[in-house]
């Protein structure tokens, strides 16, 4: 697992294309310009490292999952990723473009699901996301946009996931132990993106805390009923993803595998007995447009475990 930030939206190019600074000036061929070259190479950078970490060689993959909100293309960016990294031609990729927030819980329980119903098989879950489709100026009547250009990052992540580990070669980090989605009821225009000529527009109400504070507790039951537990959050578990938020800010479907790796590192640098700082389990959640919320039941390894010899 790894992470990456990247900034594309340079002051030299905003010279170069002033209409992405205006509110609704039309812009999107210049976005994907960018996007289209971008968001494939900072995938790229993520992957290439997060293969280094593994330690295995790049032709043990067998599937390639890639997610972003950054832009639509035929071929998608899970092509062009494949052709970057000279994987070979008979892996299997999938490309899922304007999932959103959401959408880094999805490809954990995609690549669950592939794992486990394909003997060996090792998926490389990559997302990317660029501002480059989503940046605008302001518009004083419309502040949920502001909201947006305040908040959101560029950023890329990588994971590989497989099942029945080889522990003479392999040291897992977490195991994906459930994983449920679900749509909160009454949440229609909560939060909503559209592809225009001005590029992605976005909008988030401001009731959207209190409806998924009413409703968190039913995602929890609905992924934790097969295991028969019960978890408390207490606030020091909310530091990896504050820390994240405010190093990076909201990188969308990303924002999840950000959250992992700087739990996992932070594991190490204090000594904990797991990867889970500490803990047995924990839950990843993304929330995103619909009011989707992916839920994501997740046991640590220990820290320190050691190569089988």
């Amino acid at each position: 697992m790894i992470k990456k930030r990247y900034m594309q939206l340079t002051g030299e190019f905003l010279k170069e294309h002033p209409e992405i600074c205006e509110y609704s000036a039309p812009s999107l061929d210049a976005r994907q310009d960018v996007v289209l070259v971008e968001l494939p190479k900072l995938g790229k950078e993520a992957v290439v490292k997060a293969i280094k970490e593994w330690d295995k060689p790049k032709s043990n993959i067998t599937h390639l999952i890639f997610c972003t909100t950054s832009g639509v293309d035929m071929p998608g960016a899970d092509y062009q990723l494949t052709k970057l990294l000279g994987l070979h031609p008979s892996v299997k990729h999938f490309m899922m473009y304007q999932q959103r927030c959401f959408a880094g819980g999805t490809i954990l329980r995609i690549a669950k699901d592939i794992a486990e119903n394909n003997k060996g098989a090792r998926v490389l879950v990559v997302s990317s996301e660029l501002t480059a489709v989503t940046f605008r100026g302001p518009n004083e009547a419309h502040l949920d946009s502001m909201v947006g250009q305040a908040l959101f990052g560029d950023g890329a992540a990588a994971v590989v996931v497989g099942s029945d580990p080889d522990l003479t070669t392999e040291r897992p980090l977490f195991e994906i132990v459930s994983a449920a989605q679900t749509i909160l009821p009454n949440s229609e225009g909560g939060i909503d993106g559209h592809v225009r000529e001005v590029g992605l527009t976005f909008h988030l109400l401001k009731y959207v805390p209190g409806l998924i504070s009413k409703n968190i507790e039913k995602a929890l039951t609905q992924a934790f009923s097969p295991l028969e537990l019960k978890l408390g959050l207490k606030e020091e578990k909310m530091r990896a993803t504050r820390h994240v938020l405010s190093e990076y800010g909201n990188i969308s479907s990303a924002c999840v595998l950000f959250i992992l790796d700087e739990v996992r590192k932070k594991s190490a640098e204090n000594g904990c007995a797991t990867t889970g700082e500490g803990l047995d389990w924990g839950v990843l959640f993304g929330f995103g447009p619909g009011l989707t919320v992916e839920t994501v039941v997740l046991h640590s390894f220990p820290t320190t475990m050691p190569l089988t010899p």
